[in-house]
């Protein structure tokens, strides 16, 4: 059986599909693409995806793109450990949580980390347009690490519960993504309150802990941050 994942290496929605077929076990042929691979490489993702968006899944002739569309329907095809739970009530908190990461934090990711890794270290001119997307991607960041933190201050292993689910898959990359401006971008990250995650937010530091130790998610790593970071 041929499968092949078409992605662009740490983009959150390519890492989702990582995550979720890590979890599940499932062997694919990772192709990692850049932005101009998709306009003038030689392959033209456009014939398995007419948007020409990633990621995009072959599973033999089935082309799947989206990736909560690509997380269902592993879980269809691949019913064995579910990513949307085993009952009713398992989806639907698994769903609205996956939602709410869809929509609000990878919003206030998309506003926060847009200005940081654009950026040299420096914090943007008070009153410009970047400094106000700064702050206010930083405040519904922290709005959403807040929940995250209360809903694994309960000693749960994962954030559904016992078990890996759709909702580490969409969260994960969010937060590894602050944590790695923090590490980047030292100084403009300590600004806006979150230069430290594992003293602000010490539960979801030890989920992060937990997900880490696993070599299925470790391997879903971004390649070229194994390489030092540049600290501005």
């Amino acid at each position: 059986m041929q499968r092949t994942l078409f992605q662009i290496s740490g983009a959150p929605p390519s890492w989702r599909v990582r995550l979720g077929l890590a979890f599940k076990g499932i062997q694919v042929d990772i192709r990692t693409l850049t932005a101009s691979d998709r306009e003038e490489g030689d392959f033209d993702i456009r014939k398995l995806n007419i948007r020409g968006t990633l990621p995009v899944l072959m599973d033999n002739d089935v082309s799947v793109h989206n990736s909560i569309a690509i997380l269902a329907w592993l879980d269809r095809q691949y019913p064995q450990t579910p990513l949307f739970g085993a009952t009713p009530d398992d989806a639907l908190e698994i769903w609205q949580l996956v939602m709410a990461c869809y929509d609000d934090f990878r919003e206030a990711n998309r506003q926060l980390l847009t200005v940081a890794f654009a950026s040299h270290g420096e914090l943007p001119e008070k009153g410009s347009f970047e400094a106000d997307m700064l702050e206010a991607g930083a405040t519904q960041a922290h709005v959403e690490c807040r929940y995250l933190e209360a809903r694994l201050s309960d000693g749960r292993l994962y954030l559904c519960g016992d078990h890996l689910s759709a909702a580490e898959a969409l969260v994960y990359p969010e937060v590894r993504l602050i944590q790695r401006a923090a590490a980047t971008k030292a100084k403009l990250m300590q600004a806006v309150g979150l230069g430290d995650m594992r003293q602000l937010y010490p539960c979801i530091s030890t989920w992060m802990d937990r997900l880490e130790a696993m070599p299925e998610v470790a391997g879903t790593m971004p390649g070229h941050w194994a390489e030092t970071p540049t600290v501005n």
